[in-house]
């Protein structure tokens, strides 16, 4: 996000705390989305991953407020785009009804509790422009925010790898994903003009510079989403522990294909294809990552390719949409590659272009893809941007 618009996207939340609570918030946070440039569905098989920063931001505005008789220990979040406000009893945080947006901000708040955070009643306003269900993580977005927001009420600040597991496991707990760490440690561990190659098994990880003033990082929203993600991602995570059970293995590190080949046989056919994409992704995103460094571009963009199509072909989380834009994507001058981005059923695409070519192939690509589609794609270019912290 361009820092005007972080600007006022700041301006907005301090403006609406004013409204609503009658004086100045005493700090604000700010935490961003991610897009995965590549290693997708693998950050729950103990793979590697390659994500990034993206400049929009959940930004969230808080004060501490005295408990008495009237208001006793509790928190108040007030989401600008949810029209909605949360209150929490912070000495028995509970879950809501699922699908509740609340629970990304409970959950969080009663991880930090777990932890020994000390958290005074407090009154909040947050706003993002993480669009939602774009597969951009705007939830973790959100979960990162609500943290970060803990640590500066609290004047404290805990290891940023612990910060991202207490937001993975509310996603866990109090929302119901068993999703991997890669969004939540994305939005806490990112560093502006970085990737972050991240190991889902150690959760150690590496700055991979991205620079280059030339190569811009273009995300396409398909504006559809399939609602088969919350039951389809639980059945792609089975399918991959079902594999890991015939390999002998506790986990896909390490596997080659010719170990999987050699289990065809007894392997479910679904299965061999989701154990297939997830070795052959792990590799992926390592060759990614050591291309990057030697400014290998075409060999990103092949390895770009190849990761939708075993997405599209042996994870089948892709859809009609997604594939469109891929492939108009490869037919356009410019473009270095292109893939699906996210768990998938719609959402957005990645795509790496020419800098000098990025507003013409963005108008070219989503003109085409409504032509196509009939729906009216969104699209922003960006550059990877910093990870949470605090603004005031």
């Amino acid at each position: 996000m361009p820092e005007a618009s972080i600007s006022a996207l700041i301006d907005e939340v301090r403006a609406q705390f004013q409204s609503k609570f009658g004086t100045d918030p005493d700090v604000i946070v700010a935490a961003p989305g991610r897009v995965n440039l590549i290693g997708e569905h693998v950050d729950y098989n103990d793979g590697f991953v390659l994500p990034m920063a993206i400049e929009r931001y959940t930004v969230a505005a808080a004060r501490k407020i005295d408990a008495n008789t009237d208001t006793p220990d509790t928190a108040e979040v007030y989401s600008i785009d949810m029209d909605d406000t949360l209150t929490v009893a912070l000495d028995d945080i509970k879950k809501g009804e699922r699908g509740f947006w609340g629970n990304y901000v409970t959950g969080v708040l009663h991880g930090m509790v777990e932890q020994g955070a000390a958290i005074a009643p407090f009154q909040a306003v947050t706003r993002s422009n993480v669009p939602i269900g774009g597969g951009l993580s705007s939830s973790a977005s959100l979960e990162v925010a609500t943290a970060t927001l803990v640590e500066a009420l609290t004047s404290t600040s805990i290891d940023p790898v612990a910060k991202g597991l207490i937001c993975q496991q509310a996603e866990h707990d109090f929302v119901g994903v068993p999703c991997g760490i890669m969004d939540q440690f994305a939005s806490v561990l990112c560093q502006k003009d970085h990737l972050l190659l991240l190991d889902c098994m150690d959760q150690s990880f590496q700055h991979i510079p991205f620079a280059n003033p030339d190569i811009a990082v273009l995300i396409i929203n398909s504006e559809v989403k399939h609602e088969l993600s919350g039951g389809e991602y639980a059945q792609r995570r089975s399918s991959c522990e079902k594999a890991t059970r015939l390999l002998e293995v506790d986990s896909f590190r390490g596997v080659t294909m010719e170990q999987i080949q050699a289990k065809r046989d007894a392997m479910d056919p679904v299965v061999f294809k989701r154990a297939k994409h997830v070795v052959g992704e792990i590799a992926r995103t390592t060759d990614v990552a050591e291309a990057l460094k030697s400014n290998q571009w075409d060999k990103v963009g092949q390895l770009m390719y190849a990761s939708h199509e075993s997405l599209r072909d042996d994870f089948e989380v892709s859809c009609k949409e997604l594939d469109v834009l891929v492939e108009l994507a490869r037919a356009t001058e410019g473009v270095i590659g292109s893939r699906m981005t996210g768990g998938g059923f719609g959402g957005c695409t990645v795509t790496l272009v020419a800098g000098d070519k990025a507003a013409a192939v963005t108008e070219s690509i989503c003109e085409r893809y409504e032509q196509a589609t009939g729906v009216k794609p969104t699209a922003f270019v960006t550059r990877p941007a910093r990870g949470a912290h605090q603004v005031v």
